[in-house]
């Protein structure tokens, strides 16, 4: 039986793509230090100038988050903060046990 909405056996359950986004806000605020609203459109090089260092703590971050593993091959399919969120929102929702 799921004990609370967003846990269950000890995992994180997310819900949504704006679950998912919200902890990319979070941890770009947080962890990232950045200083500005971070939207979905946004790409994560170009406008959020992150280099591979803040893409690495952006992944390790959510996989710890919402215990998925994200791989070198989906980041040739991820450009944006929406690609992202989605991307997780996708995977974490196949990682329920």
């Amino acid at each position: 039986m799921v004990s609370s909405v967003n846990s269950y056996r000890g995992y994180i359950v997310a819900h949504s793509t704006e679950e998912v986004l919200a902890e990319i806000r979070r941890i770009a605020k947080d962890e990232l230090q950045l200083d500005r609203s971070v939207q979905g459109s946004d790409e994560l090089v170009q406008d959020l100038q992150l280099d591979s260092l803040g893409l690495t703590i952006l992944a390790v971050g959510l996989e710890d988050r919402f215990r998925i593993r994200l791989t070198e091959g989906d980041s040739a399919r991820v450009s944006t903060v929406a690609d992202l969120a989605s991307l997780v929102a996708s995977r974490a929702s196949r990682a329920q046990p």
